[in-house]
């Protein structure tokens, strides 16, 4: 018999987070409303593997046409759009991109790209999600359905085709009911959808709302078409889960310097310790009687000493890992700032390890490669490599380069 597991999803609600439960096999349960718009400030969350669902004010929908069936490229010509468009998610702050699919056609894909907002302070649990998701993805309908709900007390909207997710937008809407801007935002976006070829009309119009006195005529005037409305479904596991996958720096660096100040607290602490014994030995020398009494307690304190000494030497062996110079995300911070602005070029794979720095890339001129590796041998912050800049080799695409940056070892 197969072990079910504990979920718990973090969904944004009306009026603030919702905590709900539930079985990898059996429907989620609403376990607690909270008016809470603060992930940060979420207490007792239940036991499981946590995922939580990202609102829609917190991504950017960019539906697009590719001239493509192969999903290998999708990603690639995803990325492309959005810079055309201005948006170029941080590379050190995760994975804030995804791309789904929409329909298929012949020598023909219709696509949805979300690029994340970097999550601000405050913006992620306490507890670290094993996976992320959009609140708009966890509410699947048939057909051609335009989705009006409110995610923290602002009216959102999803379009969908054929049961999969084409766009979503946070508007500024706060009214009670749905009124006629929110209708002329939804227009709009048909409209920019239409632009792009992608031609949708919905067929159904639901409104989400625990409001009993929901009035829906600017919508039903809007779109000539009648409009259910009834309580948010239950939210379900989309399939497959998106890769998007922020990463919490701030985070990381504050656990890295609570540790240095445990260090130190340690050290102050063994100094004091080793002073006291000083003063001690000084007064036990004069006094044959002290002097023996201080032997003793030397000898009792030993088996501390040791296991100080041990300390520290564990200590030391972790220095490549707890000094902050020596952070992955540090040193690709800094291997960042060399990279020509405007070039075209990007890495690949970066491969960090004590000693070495392996970067793998590829740039579309040879000249872009050339001043990256310049860049590279003169940044201050990278003078402890020691650079092996092979010339680089010319490809369909550009100019691959493999750089290897080395720590040289001390005698």
């Amino acid at each position: 018999m197969s072990k079910t597991t504990q979920n718990v999803l973090l969904v944004p609600g009306e009026s603030g987070w919702e905590i709900w439960t539930g079985q990898t096999t059996a429907e989620f349960t609403l376990h607690t409303a909270t008016t809470t718009y603060r992930a940060a400030d979420l207490g007792a969350i239940p036991s499981g593997e946590l995922l939580l669902l990202f609102p829609v004010k917190a991504v950017t929908a960019l539906p697009m046409r590719v001239t493509s069936e192969d999903p290998a490229l999708f990603p690639d010509l995803a990325s492309l759009h959005a810079e055309r468009l201005g948006l170029r998610p941080d590379p050190m702050a995760g994975q804030l991109a995804d791309v789904f699919i929409i329909s298929r056609e012949a020598e023909n894909t219709a696509l949805l790209s979300v690029q994340l907002r970097v999550p601000a302070e405050g913006d992620l649990p306490p507890r670290g999600p094993k996976s992320f998701d959009l609140s708009a993805r966890a509410y699947p309908l048939t057909g051609d359905t335009l989705a009006i709900w409110k995610e923290f007390d602002r009216w959102v909207f999803s379009l969908s085709h054929q049961g999969n997710l084409v766009y979503c937008q946070a508007t500024t809407g706060t009214s009670h009911s749905p009124d006629a801007a929110l209708a002329r935002e939804i227009r709009i976006a048909l409209m920019q959808l239409a632009m792009q070829s992608l031609e949708i009309e919905p067929t159904r119009i639901v409104i989400w709302t625990h409001a009993d006195d929901c009035d829906p005529s600017a919508i039903t005037q809007a779109f000539g078409a009648p409009v259910e409305i009834s309580a948010r479904p239950a939210p379900v596991l989309p399939q497959p889960l998106s890769k998007l996958l922020p990463a919490d720096v701030r985070a990381a660096r504050r656990e890295a310097l609570r540790r240095q100040n445990i260090l130190l607290g340690i050290a102050a602490v063994a100094l004091l310790y080793l002073g006291a014994i000083g003063w001690f030995g000084y007064g036990l020398w004069k006094d044959s009687k002290e002097t023996a009494a201080l032997i003793q307690q030397a000898t009792d304190a030993a088996p501390e000493g040791d296991a100080y000494l041990l300390h520290i030497a564990k200590w030391d062996e972790l220095a490549n890992a707890i000094d902050l110079k020596n952070s992955p995300v540090d040193i690709l911070n800094r291997v960042a700032s060399c990279i020509p602005p405007n070039s075209g070029l990007r890495l690949k794979s970066a491969d960090i390890t004590a000693n070495e720095l392996t970067l793998i890339g590829e740039a579309p001129l040879l000249q872009a490669a050339n001043t990256f590796n310049l860049n590279l041998e003169k940044n201050n912050d990278l003078a402890q490599f020691k650079w092996q800049v092979p010339e680089p080799s010319q490809s369909t695409r550009g100019w691959e380069f493999r750089y290897i940056g080395e720590i040289p070892v001390s005698q």
